[in-house]
C-alpha cells in the first residue's frame, strides 16, 4: 500500500490531511511516462495539493453551486451571505429547505441557484448525495453518477469534488479550462486541446491522472508570472 503525503489545507489552524497516495511516487511515474510532464514537475518544485475536508459533501456542492459563472470576489461574497443565514455559519440542508426563496434570494442568488440549491438539499436529506462516510467506498463513476442527478450539478463539478475534497488519485477534467489550458503550454500546442486529445494524453498518466491535471493548473500560473528582467 502506498505511504500517505501529508500536506495542508488552509493557514488558519486547520488540523492538517493527508493525501490517499504518494506525492512523490506519483510525480516519479509520471516524469518517467511523460518527460514534458516531467519537466513541468522539476519547475514547480516542492509544492502539493491540498485538501479540503472540513466540509461535508452537502457544503461543498453548495459552494460549488453558488460559484458557478461567477467571479471568485463576487460568488465569495454571496457564498458569506448565504452562511449568515445559518447557525454557526454552517449551511444545513434540513434548514436551507425552511428558507423562502425570496431569503435566499437576497443573499444574492439567481432563481436558478435557488432551485439547485433546494434540490440539493431534498436530495442530501433523501440519501441522493452520499455522507463522507460512504464516499469513502464509493468508485469515481460511483460518485458521478449519483450526484449528475442533482440540478445544477454536472461531471465538471463532481471532479472537483473527487480531487480537492477526496483526493481521488486517477481524475482528469478533460473539460476543465485550466487544465486545457495548462495542456496547451506544456505541450507547445497552437490550440486549445480537445477532450478527446487530453484523454489520450491522460492513458500516460494514470493511475495519477489527478497529479497531472493539478500540474495542468500550475503551468497557467507559471505563464502569468512576470519575468525577470534582464541583467545589464
Amino acid at each position: 500500500m502506498p505511504s500517505r503525503t501529508t500536506t495542508r489545507i488552509d493557514p488558519g489552524g486547520v488540523a492538517p490531511t493527508v493525501l490517499p497516495f504518494d506525492w512523490g511516487a506519483a510525480c516519479a511515474h509520471l516524469s518517467a511516462a511523460d518527460p514534458k510532464l516531467g519537466e513541468l514537475i522539476e519547475r514547480v518544485g516542492a509544492a502539493r495539493l491540498e485538501l479540503h475536508r472540513t466540509q461535508s459533501p452537502f457544503e461543498s456542492l453548495v459552494r460549488s453551486i453558488v460559484y458557478q459563472q461567477l467571479s471568485g470576489k463576487a460568488a465569495a461574497t454571496i457564498h458569506g451571505r448565504l452562511a449568515e443565514l445559518f447557525p454557526d455559519r454552517r449551511v444545513r440542508p434540513e434548514l436551507l429547505l425552511t428558507h423562502a426563496d425570496e431569503r435566499l434570494r437576497a443573499a444574492g442568488l439567481s432563481r436558478g441557484k435557488v432551485a439547485a440549491l433546494r434540490d440539493l438539499a431534498t436530495r442530501t436529506l433523501d440519501g441522493t448525495v452520499p455522507r463522507r462516510d460512504e464516499l469513502g467506498s464509493m468508485a469515481d463513476d460511483e460518485i458521478v453518477e449519483r450526484l449528475v442527478r442533482v440540478r445544477g450539478i454536472g461531471r465538471w463539478t463532481v471532479e472537483m469534488l473527487l480531487i480537492f475534497g477526496l483526493g481521488r488519485p486517477d481524475v482528469l477534467p478533460v473539460h476543465d479550462l485550466g487544465v486545457r489550458h495548462g495542456f496547451k503550454l506544456t505541450y507547445r500546442k497552437r490550440s486549445m486541446p480537445t477532450a478527446e486529445e487530453l484523454t489520450r494524453r491522460g492513458e500516460r498518466w494514470r493511475p495519477f491522472r489527478t497529479v497531472a491535471s493539478w500540474y495542468m493548473w500550475r503551468a497557467v500560473e507559471l505563464a502569468r508570472r512576470p519575468r525577470a528582467a534582464p541583467d545589464r
